[in-house]
């Protein structure tokens, strides 16, 4: 009797698993660009997020930065609003509902790498 049938399965999981797209297929180019990704997350744990944050918590410098915001725009996935603080002039990064849609995307794909890695156990040489 095989694991799958042991634990209640029907066998056909593994056929399955191999019959699914990779969860690499998953993988958004736009959002899954480390610097990107960064910024998805971090505008994530808060309501909006000033540059000079982002800047910080990512190592980037101005021009990186601003780079990697315009391409988060003008996919929709972010929303800049710029204003003032006091008389400094200041840029906020608010995640947009697709973008949060995106990162929920992106984090599944992640997600299902990883368990398919963990579920392939030891049984593969590491190098």
């Amino acid at each position: 009797m095989s694991a799958a049938q042991a634990s209640g399965g029907t066998g056909d999981e593994e056929q399955d698993e191999t019959e699914r797209p990779h969860p690499t297929l998953d993988l958004d180019d736009t959002v899954h660009q480390r610097v990107r990704l960064g910024v998805l997350t971090v505008a994530r744990e808060a309501e909006s997020v000033e540059f000079g944050f982002l800047k910080e918590q990512l190592g980037l410098t101005d021009g990186n930065l601003s780079r990697h915001l315009k391409v988060l725009e003008e996919a929709g996935l972010i929303a800049v609003n710029k204003g003032y603080a006091g008389r400094r002039p200041r840029t906020w990064v608010t995640l947009t509902p697709q973008g949060a849609q995106a990162l929920d995307r992106e984090l599944r794909a992640l997600r299902e790498l990883v368990r398919r890695l963990d579920a392939a156990g030891s049984g593969h040489p590491r190098t």
